[in-house]
C-alpha cells in the first residue's frame, strides 16, 4: 500500500500514565473509522523479550499465538482492536542490538563500520515497517516505552525522528502527559507537561497531539496554556480526565474528536468513514450498569512489591473475569488471597495454623488460582485447592493452578501423600507433574530463555465435558507457557480415581484440561459431582476479549452467580 501512516505515542512527566491504553483507544477509535490497524511496542530494557522478566517488579508476562513473550501491553492491543499480534510487533533494545551484531558477524554490512547511530535505529525503522507491511495496515501505531528524557528510550525516538524525514506527510507524534493536581495547591499544574514537550524537541521532534493526563478535564484556559508553550493548537490539546474503566477512554478521546484530528493531519479525509463504536458503547455501558455482585478470590503469590499489590502481575486474568461478568450481567469483585498466608508450618519450634483459616473461602462465589513459578506459595495454593474440591466452591485453575491441582488431587484422593511436581520436589517417589523431556538438556545448561511450551496450540475436547459444552465445539487453540506437564506414567491410576481429562492434545500425549468428575465414596457409591472444578494447562485469559469473552471464564462465572 502507497502512503502508509504511523502514529507514535511517547510519555512524558511519569511513567504509568496510559500509553499503553491511549495506542489502544487511538487503534480502536481509528478502526472504527474504517482503517485497518495494527500496534507495536518498542521497550526500551536490555532482555531480548520478557520471559525473563520479574512478574512482581515488571508484571505479567504475556504470550502471543507465536510463542513470543512480550509486555503485557501486547494484550491490551489484541484487546482492544480483536487481532492477533505477532512477535515482530514487540521489541526490547536487546533484541535490536542482537539482531544488529548478528548481521554485523554474518557481514550483513559488508565491512562497514557499524554504529549506534544510524544503524540501531534504522533496525528499528526496518522492524516498523515489516510490521505494518505484514498486517496490511493502513495505520501503525507505535508505544516507545519510558519516559520522555530518560536516556534509555532515545534510540527508539531517533528512529522515529528519522522517519518522519522518510515520511513528512505520513507520521504523526502523540505525546501523553501527565498534569498533578498538588492538594496543597489545588490547582492543576502545566509545567512538568511543558518541561517533557520541550525535552521531546531536543530529540527533534515536535508532538502533533497532546493527550494530558489528569484527575479531572482539562479546563479551556489550561488547554490553551498548554498550547502557547508547547507549540500546537489548543484544539489538539486531548482532555483525558481519571475514568471509572480504561474502555472509557476512546470514548473520551473522542468527545474532544481526535480521530477528525489524526485523520485531517494524516491527510485520510477522503478514506475515513463515519465512526461506529455502536458495540463499543453498549459494551461500556455494560460495565457502568453493574448487576449482581460475584465475589472471586484470586489465590496469587506475587504480591512481594512493597504495601501494594501488583495487579498487574494478574491483569488478564482480572479483564478475563470481566468480560464475562458483564456479559452475564454481573459486576465482578474481586479480592486478592496471598497464598503464602494459607500455608501451616513451625514458628519457635510449635505447630502454627494457618494465618488465613481456609473456612473463609466459603464466603466467596468462586476460587480463581492462577499461573506462576517456583515453591513460594504452593503448599498455601494446595490447600485452597483441597478445600475448594472438598466443599464444593466453585473451582478454576490456569496452568500452574492446574497442575497443583492434580498433586491436590493424587494426594488426597489416591492417597499419595508425597505426590508433588518435579519442579519443587525432584525425589517425590510420585511425579505426577514432570519436565518435558526435551527441555531437560536446555536447562542442565542454564538456559532458561525461550525453554518452554509457549504459545498457540491445539486441545482435542471430550464429548460430555464441561469443557465441550462451554466451547461448543470439538478442537479449540490456546495459548501456553509452563515447562512442565502432567506426567503420562500416573495418568491412568488418576483417572480411575474419577479425575477426567476433558482436553488433551490432538495425539493424546498432554494434557490439556482436567475436570472433577464422579468419585468414589467409602461406601462405594458415586460421589455427588462438583458444581465447578475446571483446570487448564493454558492460558484462556490470553484470549479473552472485551467483545469477545473466554467461554470458560463465563462458565465459571454462571456456576458462581448461581451460588
Amino acid at each position: 500500500m502507497k502512503n502508509r501512516k504511523y502514529i507514535f505515542v511517547a510519555g512524558g512527566v511519569m511513567s504509568g500514565i496510559g500509553k499503553g491504553i491511549t495506542v489502544s483507544s487511538v487503534g480502536k477509535i481509528l478502526q472504527s473509522r474504517g482503517f485497518k490497524i495494527t500496534a507495536l511496542k518498542v521497550d526500551p530494557y536490555v532482555n531480548v523479550d520478557a520471559g525473563t522478566m520479574n512478574p512482581t517488579e515488571h508484571g505479567e508476562v504475556a504470550v502471543l499465538d507465536d510463542g513470543y513473550e512480550t509486555d503485557q501491553d501486547m494484550l491490551n492491543y489484541e484487546r482492544f482492536l480483536n487481532v492477533t499480534l505477532p512477535n515482530l510487533n514487540y521489541m526490547t533494545t536487546g533484541r535490536v542490538y542482537r539482531s544488529v551484531i548478528e548481521r554485523e558477524r554474518n557481514l550483513g554490512y559488508k565491512g562497514k563500520c557499524v554504529q549506534v547511530v544510524p544503524h540501531i535505529p534504522l533496525e528499528i525503522i526496518g522492524r516498523i515497517e515489516k510490521a505494518a507491511k505484514l498486517a496490511e495496515a493502513d495505520i501503525a501505531i507505535i508505544e516507545i516505552g519510558g519516559t520522555i528524557g530518560e536516556y534509555e528510550n532515545i534510540l527508539f525516538l531517533e528512529a522515529a525522528r528519522m522517519l518522519k524525514i522518510k515520511y513528512p506527510k505520513d507520521v504523526l507524534f502523540i505525546m501523553l502527559s501527565y498534569l498533578p493536581i498538588p492538594s496543597k495547591i489545588g490547582e492543576m499544574k502545566t509545567k512538568p507537561t511543558q518541561h517533557a514537550a520541550r525535552a521531546l524537541n531536543a530529540t527533534g521532534i515536535q508532538p502533533d497531539i497532546l493527550i494530558a493526563r489528569s484527575e479531572v478535564p482539562l479546563d479551556k484556559k489550561r488547554k490553551e496554556k498548554i498550547a502557547l508553550f508547547c507549540n500546537i493548537n489548543a484544539e489538539d490539546v486531548i482532555s483525558a480526565p481519571d475514568v471509572e474503566s480504561i474502555y472509557d477512554v476512546p470514548l473520551n478521546f473522542e468527545k474532544d474528536k481526535i480521530s477528525d484530528s489524526i485523520i485531517k493531519k494524516l491527510g485520510l479525509q477522503k478514506r475515513a468513514k463515519k465512526s461506529n463504536l455502536k458495540r463499543w458503547k453498549n459494551f461500556v455501558k455494560k460495565t457502568h450498569n453493574g448487576g449482581r455482585e460475584i465475589n472471586i478470590a484470586i489465590i496469587g503469590k506475587y504480591f512481594d512489591s512493597g504495601d501494594f499489590v501488583l495487579s498487574d502481575a494478574y491483569i488478564s486474568v482480572i479483564e478475563a473475569i470481566k468480560f464475562s461478568a458483564y456479559k452475564i450481567n454481573c459486576k465482578p469483585k474481586i479480592h486478592w488471597l496471598n497464598s503464602k498466608d494459607f500455608e501451616g508450618g513451625r514458628a519457635d519450634g510449635q505447630a502454627r495454623p494457618p494465618v488465613r483459616r481456609l473456612a473463609a473461602l466459603k464466603k466467596y462465589d468462586g476460587v480463581i488460582v492462577p499461573g506462576g513459578f517456583g515453591s513460594s506459595g504452593v503448599e498455601g495454593k494446595i490447600k485452597v485447592i483441597q478445600y475448594a474440591r472438598e466443599n464444593k466452591i466453585p473451582f478454576f485453575g490456569l496452568c500452574y493452578g492446574m497442575q497443583l491441582a492434580v498433586v491436590e488431587f493424587a494426594r488426597n484422593v489416591l492417597g499419595w501423600k508425597d505426590a508433588h511436581t518435579a519442579e519443587i520436589n525432584p525425589r517425590t517417589t510420585h511425579p505426577v507433574i514432570d519436565i518435558m523431556p526435551e527441555q531437560k538438556e536446555k536447562l542442565a545448561r542454564d538456559n532458561y530463555g525461550g525453554t518452554m511450551r509457549l504459545g498457540a496450540y491445539p486441545t482435542v475436547l471430550k464429548k460430555g465435558t464441561i469443557a465441550r459444552a462451554a466451547y461448543g465445539r470439538a478442537e479449540i487453540s490456546e495459548r501456553h507457557r509452563h515447562r512442565f506437564e502432567v506426567n503420562p506414567e500416573f495418568i491412568s491410576r488418576l483417572t480411575q480415581a474419577g479425575l477426567i481429562f476433558s482436553g488433551t492434545s490432538p495425539d493424546g500425549r498432554l494434557m490439556e484440561i482436567v475436570e472433577l468428575g464422579h468419585t468414589m465414596s467409602k461406601l462405594g457409591k458415586l460421589a455427588e459431582t462438583h458444581p465447578f472444578f475446571v483446570a487448564t494447562q493454558f492460558h484462556p485469559e490470553f484470549l479473552a476479549r472485551p467483545l469477545s469473552p473466554h467461554p470458560l471464564f463465563t462458565e465459571f462465572l454462571k456456576v458462581c452467580k448461581k451460588k
